[in-house]
């Protein structure tokens, strides 16, 4: 039986327009999802919009708009990334969706069942940048670090809890037997530091009568679901819970990419979710840092919001994908762009790297006879079997573009010191062998390069079968 892959990213509240954040999430998920598919395992890769909550209901007042009609509209801009960075998703679930709806409420009965839901009244100082609790330790002079222009509201009301305390030891085994649940392990180090130092039950509700943007809680008519409570219960639905267990059987367990502002929800909170409602924990979370624009969070006000739209329209969309997959160095680390620099690592990686070697390479071979492309293919499968293994263990692939781009410079210093062009005047046969050896070194590359960068993958292997090539990156000035 065809062995399955189940891969999402978080969804994004859609009060604003996507952002580069995002996009790196995204596209990390569907480098992922590509990669599995290349190994024969059959991908189900989803994504989507976070459509409830107190921030959304407030924008589309703001804006004198039905919220329905508000969230339609700014989901549509999320849609749209699909061609915008060329992605492969099989599923955008909506949290506004009718099958979610319906999971979100029978995930809720479950965990009421389990006798971890109850109520009480309470009173909280909100952030509502980040539909978050906020305790005055988390606080940097009474404010939200994360959110600082948005001032904290004070909750006072009678709210649903979910028993988050009594998962504690739980939580911390499943930790313990799995060393890789969190990457990187500097998270995982973190969520269990977190987890330790003890846990408090959460509000998982809010009343309808000041928030009535949300599902309703079932027997509890008075009241709407916490909007974390509703979006995490997206992972399971949009993959048939609580309807299609045999289809969600065979995919879950699965592999969640989220940012570092998302640990505690994901790695904690949603898992200790699932332990009450008897269905088996995530199979790994992979937390990214943040993107900051020449060391500034993006902000609106500061008008330094970087969409990926823009990097498209500058780089191209492989352009695109290269620069926000391999800017940050590190898998988890903060990264910090700017324009400059995006720019000045497009045309040393791609314009002058990777394009130059293949446009060298297609010109040298314009006068040697093809390869057997059945027998190079056959070279091609070995070595990336080779090559991506100790890659896929992690799930990461962190470590593949630095090693492709190692294979790049490389071939490039080979031409520069081996100066084939005058060789073809002298040995002929040494000539054809050097050539032959770097069209096939160019189709690894160029195979290597699928998940990552889909379209320049196809343009180069084109490119060594016709002998024709344009650039494949122009230089920006």
């Amino acid at each position: 039986m065809q062995e399955k892959f189940y891969i999402t990213t978080t969804l994004p509240y859609v009060n604003a327009e996507p952002h580069v954040g995002f996009a790196m999430e995204i596209i990390e998920a569907d480098v992922l999802a590509r990669f599995k598919r290349s190994q024969g395992k059959e991908v189900f890769f989803n994504t989507g919009t976070d459509e409830h909550g107190l921030k959304l209901f407030r924008k589309a007042q703001e804006l004198g708009m039905d919220v329905q009609d508000y969230v339609n509209g700014q989901a549509e801009n999320f849609k749209q990334l699909k061609n915008v960075l060329n992605l492969s998703w099989d599923n955008f679930i909506r949290t506004t969706d009718a099958h979610h709806l319906a999971a979100a409420q029978e995930f809720w009965k479950r965990c009421e069942k389990a006798g971890d839901i109850y109520t009480k009244i309470y009173k909280v100082k909100y952030c509502v940048g980040c539909e978050l609790e906020k305790t005055d330790s988390e606080l940097v002079d009474g404010k939200c670090p994360l959110h600082p222009g948005v001032e904290l509201e004070i909750i006072e009301e009678e709210n649903h809890f979910f028993r988050f305390s009594k998962y504690q030891q739980t939580l911390l085994d499943l930790y313990a037997e799995n060393p890789e649940f969190v990457l990187p392990k500097n998270r995982l180090k973190e969520i269990k530091n977190f987890v330790a130092g003890g846990l408090e039950d959460f509000s998982i509700s809010r009343l309808k009568e000041k928030m009535p943007w949300g599902i309703e809680v079932p027997g509890s008519p008075d009241h709407v679901m916490y909007v974390w409570f509703d979006a995490l219960v997206n992972y399971i639905s949009a993959i048939g819970w609580p309807t299609e267990l045999e289809k969600f059987d065979s995919f879950w367990p699965v592999v969640q990419l989220a940012g570092k502002d998302n640990l505690r929800q994901q790695s904690a909170m949603w898992q200790a979710m699932l332990m009450s409602a008897n269905i088996k924990p995530s199979k790994q979370i992979l937390i990214n840092g943040f993107i900051t624009v020449g060391g500034q969070k993006m902000s609106k006000s500061v008008g330094n919001v970087i969409a990926p739209a823009e990097m498209v329209e500058k780089f191209g969309i492989d352009g695109t994908r290269y620069l926000l997959l391999s800017g940050g160095g590190n898998f988890g680390e903060d990264m910090d762009i700017t324009w400059e620099r995006l720019t000045e690592k497009y045309n040393a990686d791609l314009a002058n790297g990777l394009g130059n070697l293949v446009s060298r390479v297609v010109k040298l071979a314009e006068n040697v006879e093809s390869l057997d492309l059945d027998e190079v293919n056959q070279d091609v499968a070995e070595i990336l079997g080779k090559e991506f293994a100790f890659f896929a263990e992690t799930e990461l692939l962190d470590q593949a573009l630095p090693a492709i781009w190692s294979k790049i410079r490389n071939a490039n210093i080979f031409i520069e010191d081996n100066k084939p062009w005058e060789l073809a005047k002298t040995d002929e046969e040494n000539f054809k062998h050097i050539v032959r050896s770097l069209i096939a070194q160019l189709y690894v590359i160029a195979a290597m390069l699928v998940p990552f960068m889909p379209e320049t993958s196809a343009k180069i292997k084109t490119a060594l079968e016709t002998k024709k090539v344009d650039p494949l990156f122009q230089r920006i000035k």
